[in-house]
């Protein structure tokens, strides 16, 4: 049996499980797990600025492509509770990463040792497994058993915790006998099926929502498959977003309190029947459940048991992988389609594409500084359909989500349910890492920009080109907008006049220059007629240097963005809304006068 340090045993394992790329920071405590990563020299690896970087960038990596399983490796101590961020942010929105820590000494665990902290205590919360493994020989089995979690039922990120001198033992382990764990997911039942479209044939006016979980199941063509099979039009949730393409004939817009379309929250009002696949009518999406479940009925689909009746009871669940599950549907679907036995909704789908182009909100404004409806009117017309975006939080994100367009999936990367600020520039890299060939935008608000700006020296170190729109009025905007609430305006302005940079006026940092001394390219752009060409600039600087490249917006000081704080028919629309074609010229129909 060949021996090896139980280090390489790990390594070995990585490469047998399909892992190619890891993000991390090396330090004592974890050295022998990177001496083991550079002698077998088939991952590569890319150096964060800062650990929790590494474990957006992997989280970023996951996203972007089906299959994918990031990894971030950090040492002992800090390192780990670095991380601790991209864990919940990992498990919150069930995506499937891996966490790598070094730790002291198995006889120092309980010594006050250096840098030593009961890390797997700390992660379990917020991990589906976070061990420290005290006998070298169990490596093997916690990395086998740790994919088998990662990959099983819904997905979700693990922990292992490597004592350096577990780290150093020598094991018995054959690489070429090893085999990944089956991967368990539950499957909806033909009758369960034939259950849930019954109840969709009962209704005049259904919808489907169609969640993350079918984006991580790798089933958004099943997903449209079975629309257009029945002619039922789809609601992406905020994670979905991209199964179905914005300008699909069955596309209804989004719903929610925040990030949604006029039309598609006036739309799902409309509906009389809810087919829920994936999603987990996460709060924003759904507002007040009084206004939300009223005069409807919902079937929901979810991998997770206990996922059903978590949020409110349905008139019926299915545990199942939605890709499971979806297969079944199509299939139920296509029978009854030849038999002629499915209902005819072309009358209601075509309603919801006339809501579409009566229900818009205005992003062509002229304003000087300008209005940030008009940065995604231009984003709109800089980048096409292949563009995936990254974002993470914020008014930034929100309006976002409102006036921009995915076509694909995989193509709207937002970290939905946790939203830590700073998550979008590493997780931008960790996309633009796993698919090189696919233009990577990210968009941030001035906060979440500089709450990890370090990470764009590692665009530059690692040539990771991307394009990043920031943003910037100066203000913690969506916090300011919700303090309305309470007739404040505290601690939420980021003003100051910077000495190095007078031209700024009271917009303080001066993200060029900062970009710039990170190895990236920037643009400033104050006009709005300037937005266009910066961006197609942009992408070109991108393309030469190979590095990222920020275009920053001034924006005016406040803005508030459309949003609603109880339920989804009272959005608050602070902004004109469009009256005209040209009121909204990329908008995916025409605005109807």
């Amino acid at each position: 049996m060949p021996r090896m340090t139980a280090a390489r045993a790990a390594v070995e394992i990585l490469k047998l499980e399909g892992v190619e790329v890891a993000f991390g920071v090396p330090g004592a405590a974890i050295n022998p797990f990177y001496a083991a990563l550079k002698a077998s020299g088939e991952i590569r690896h890319t150096l964060a600025r800062h650990v929790e970087g590494a474990s957006h960038m992997a989280e970023g990596y996951t996203r972007a492509k089906a299959g994918n399983i990031g990894v971030c490796i950090g040492t002992s101590g800090p390192a780990g509770t670095d991380m601790i961020t991209g864990l919940y942010s990992a498990i919150a929105d069930s995506i499937p990463i891996l966490c790598i820590t070094g730790q002291a000494p198995v006889a120092k665990l309980h010594k006050e040792d250096f840098q030593a902290v009961d890390i797997a205590s700390i992660a379990k919360p917020v991990t589906k497994a976070a061990t420290t493994v005290l006998e070298a020989a169990q490596v093997p089995g916690v990395f086998q058993q740790a994919f088998h979690l990662m990959r099983s039922g819904r997905p979700g990120p693990v922990l292992i915790d490597l004592p350096i001198d577990v780290q150093l033992t020598e094991i018995e382990f054959d690489p070429e006998t090893y085999q990944a764990l089956p991967v368990y997911k539950p499957a909806a039942s033909r009758a369960q099926i034939e259950k849930a479209i019954a109840l969709l044939q009962e209704s005049e006016r259904p919808l489907i929502v169609a969640g993350g979980g079918i984006i991580n199941a790798d089933a958004p063509e099943l997903l449209v498959e079975f629309a257009e099979l029945t002619g039922v039009p789809v609601i992406p949730t905020l994670m979905g977003w991209g199964i179905i393409a914005d300008d699909h004939e069955l596309n209804a817009g989004m719903v929610g309190l925040q990030t949604s379309h006029r039309y598609g929250n006036a739309n799902f009002l409309e509906s009389d029947f809810v087919l829920g696949i994936g999603n987990r009518w996460a709060n924003r999406h759904t507002g007040s459940l009084e206004v939300y479940t009223a005069g409807r009925k919902f079937v929901h689909v979810d991998v997770e048991p206990t996922q059903l009746g978590k949020i409110f009871a349905p008139d019926f669940g299915i545990a199942s992988d939605a890709k499971a599950a979806l297969e079944l549907f199509v299939e139920v679907a296509r029978e009854l389609k030849a038999a002629g036995q499915l209902k005819d909704r072309s009358a209601w789908a075509a309603s919801t594409q006339e809501r579409k182009a009566q229900l818009q909100r205005k992003t062509h404004f002229d304003n000087v500084p300008m209005k940030p409806q008009r940065v995604y009117e231009e984003m709109n017309k800089a980048f096409g359909p292949e563009t995936r975006y990254v974002t993470t939080i914020g008014l930034s994100q929100i309006a976002g989500a409102q006036m921009l367009h995915v076509y694909k999936p995989r193509h709207w990367i937002n970290c939905g349910q946790a939203g830590p600020l700073g998550w979008t520039i590493p997780a931008a890299l960790g996309v633009a890492t796993a698919d090189p060939e696919t233009p990577v935008v990210a968009l941030s608000g001035d906060y979440d920009f500089q709450f990890m700006i370090e990470e764009l020296a590692v665009g530059a170190q690692h040539k990771i080109p991307y394009v990043h729109v920031l943003v910037n009025n100066a203000y913690l905007g969506l916090i300011r907008q919700a303090q309305r609430n309470f007739e404040i305006d505290f601690q939420v302005k980021l003003e100051f006049e910077n000495l190095n940079s007078p031209e700024l006026g009271v917009y303080g940092v001066d993200h060029v220059k900062v970009a710039e001394g990170l190895g990236c390219k920037a643009i400033r752009v104050t006009e709005p007629d300037a937005l266009l060409p910066a961006l197609e600039e942009a992408k070109k600087l991108a393309a030469e240097y190979r590095v990222p490249v920020v275009v920053e917006a001034i924006l005016e000081r406040v803005t508030n963005i459309s949003m609603g704080g109880a339920g989804i028919d009272a959005i608050g629309e602070w902004e004109e809304l469009a009256t005209s074609p040209a009121d909204a010229p990329t908008a995916i129909r025409p605005l109807a006068v």
